[in-house]
């Protein structure tokens, strides 16, 4: 497994192309906080969080489904939204999350690494830069 550099990671949050005008970027908390935060940098749009968990530390499955930790606790209807989060595996915590935002005008995914609308990698092993 390759270890990708910080700033080779920032050069590529800073390369990427969208094609919408978020009105909002949510985090998948927590993996999903720091990518957000990145990218609200460049977007400078609001941004909020989802409180969602399924794995622990160290990626094994916590729960047999994604868990709502905390309230929704923003206004999300007819709005278009950058959900973000730091991986997808299988799928489900994003998918657990699309299911809460229903509402939305528009929901694009963005992932650092997997399958989504927008993604840095796609590799099936990655080490995030500023995981220690």
């Amino acid at each position: 497994m390759e270890q990708k550099s910080f700033n080779e990671v920032l050069q590529r949050f800073r390369e990427i192309e969208f094609h919408e005008n978020f009105d909002m970027i949510v985090a998948i908390a927590n993996g999903g906080i720091i990518p957000a935060a990145i990218l609200n940098q460049r977007l400078q749009t609001d941004f909020q969080i989802l409180k969602i968990n399924l794995r622990d530390i160290n990626q094994k499955p916590k729960y047999e489904n994604p868990q709502l930790l905390a309230p929704v606790g923003f206004d999300f209807h007819n709005k278009t939204i950058l959900l973000v989060e730091d991986r997808i595996k299988t799928g489900a915590t994003v998918n657990f999350a699309i299911g809460l935002l229903q509402g939305a005008a528009q929901i694009k995914t963005f992932v650092v690494n997997g399958n989504a609308d927008y993604a840095l990698y796609n590799e099936s092993c990655f080490r995030f830069p500023w995981n220690i």
